[in-house]
């Protein structure tokens, strides 16, 4: 094993840097001293942000060393109890870069079981330069604190933004009030709603994007959950991921979806249902937003909603992007504001208001998402709802999302701002 890992190390070492990499938003600190974990879904670019930093790290010049490893090459078929050979195999190749700075880049980390006592005894005795992939929420779980103990800095990393997803084809974003730059922005706004942001799709063929993201989902299914967890019954599985995609920004309802899945024949539990909810989350192929309430109890009783890693995905597994397309719309306002960690809540009491952004616990911020104005009834519907919350926490002006109307509407001593998606996302307000 020593001798593939010696293979390994050397086949990466002469690859950097690598000119086909596109920075991302996200920043990370390359000099922290604490170890740092980047999650998220599959294929969203992880490893290409490694390279990112990597490329940063060379431009520093000779002295910063590295070491890369992916632990999905089938050749690493590591155990935890044989991750000292990694030191070891890059000592032997390098002997003259002993007591050098040295930085470990860990990709897919969560690919070894055990890895996490590794890690920390890497960190106390050889180099605070840590970082590390996965595709786990579970990375984030007691049991990895505890291991790392207060060591760690978790960042997450989604399919693209709106603002990348242009930059990767070369588009200026700065200008959005020019007859030809807007008419740009908003077709390739409809197509991100339409096809995603995951990287390797953009600019890509509607059919084959719409293969290579099906072929993502199975991966998730078959690979993050059904192997991973050890689930006995697939097809009960893939029919209730299929129909949570096709609900998404809905309340879910455990006993709609059980009764659901009873009457097709399918037969399966109440708890089994919580356990998929719970396995889709982990894998990030669903974030489940709670409801606002001080009381956990309450917030409990009115269940949550389900949102999407990435609305391309949903269109690939149901292909209702006509009729959904005001729920895609809402997913991927949701999508911007956790890519921005905010702590957000959906609001329901008498009326209803899609989010709920706080910090620090206070409520500043209340979003309402709606695919057009043009209708009277949604109108007032949409402004009820944003007012109800806009009094309740004393916001002195809220935001309702739409796919391309702008406006502002004052009422009840109230600020609305009616703006478009696209530019919103793109924050040229």
């Amino acid at each position: 094993m020593k001798e593939i890992l010696k293979t390994v190390i050397k086949d990466w070492q002469g690859t950097f840097p690598r000119a086909e990499v596109w920075e991302r938003n996200l920043q990370v600190p390359l000099d922290s001293q604490k170890i740092i974990s980047l999650i998220g879904p599959r294929r969203c670019g992880k490893t290409y942000y490694l390279y990112q930093l990597i490329n940063q790290l060379s431009a520093r010049g000779p002295n910063a060393k590295f070491i890369y490893l992916n632990f999905e090459d089938e050749r690493l078929t590591l155990t935890s109890a044989q991750l000292y050979l990694i030191l070891e195999a890059y000592s032997e190749l390098y002997p003259e870069n002993y007591g050098q700075e040295l930085y470990l880049f860990f990709d897919e980390i969560q690919e070894i079981d055990g890895w996490e006592k590794f890690v920390r005894r890497m960190y106390d005795t050889v180099t605070k330069n840590i970082f590390l992939t996965g595709s786990s929420a579970k990375m984030l779980g007691k049991e990895i604190a505890t291991s790392l103990r207060g060591r760690n800095l978790v960042y997450h990393l989604f399919p693209l933004s709106f603002e990348e997803y242009c930059r990767f084809q070369n588009l200026d974003v700065r200008d959005v009030h020019s007859t030809h730059a807007r008419a740009v922005l908003k077709s390739q706004f409809e197509k991100y709603i339409r096809q995603g942001g995951y990287p390797e799709t953009v600019g890509m063929d509607a059919e084959l994007a719409q293969r290579t993201l099906q072929s993502y989902f199975d991966v998730m299914l078959f690979r993050d959950i059904i192997e991973r967890h050890e689930i006995s019954n697939p097809i009960v599985l893939k029919t209730f991921l299929k129909k949570i995609l096709n609900n998404i920004s809905q309340p879910l309802s455990v006993n709609k979806f059980y009764n659901e899945l009873k009457s097709q024949g399918l037969q399966t539990s109440k708890n089994a249902i919580y356990e998929y909810l719970d396995h889709a989350a982990d894998c990030f192929l669903l974030f489940l937003l709670d409801a606002y309430e001080p009381s956990t109890a309450k917030q409990q009783m009115k269940g949550n909603k389900a949102y999407a890693v990435d609305t391309g995905l949903v269109n690939a597994i149901t292909f209702r992007y006509s009729e959904d397309k005001g729920r895609l719309l809402e997913n991927i306002v949701y999508l911007h504001l956790a890519r921005e960690e905010r702590a957000v809540c959906y609001l329901k009491n008498k009326y209803e208001c899609d989010f709920v952004v706080s910090e620090n616990a206070t409520i500043t911020q209340a979003l309402q998402v709606c695919l057009t104005l043009q209708n009277e009834a949604t109108r007032q519907r949409e402004i009820r709802g944003l007012l109800h919350a806009a009094e309740r926490f004393d916001l002195p002006e809220a935001h309702i999302i739409t796919l391309d109307e702008e406006d502002e509407i004052a009422t009840d001593g109230k600020r609305i701002l009616v703006r478009p998606a696209w530019k919103w996302m793109l924050n040229r307000h």
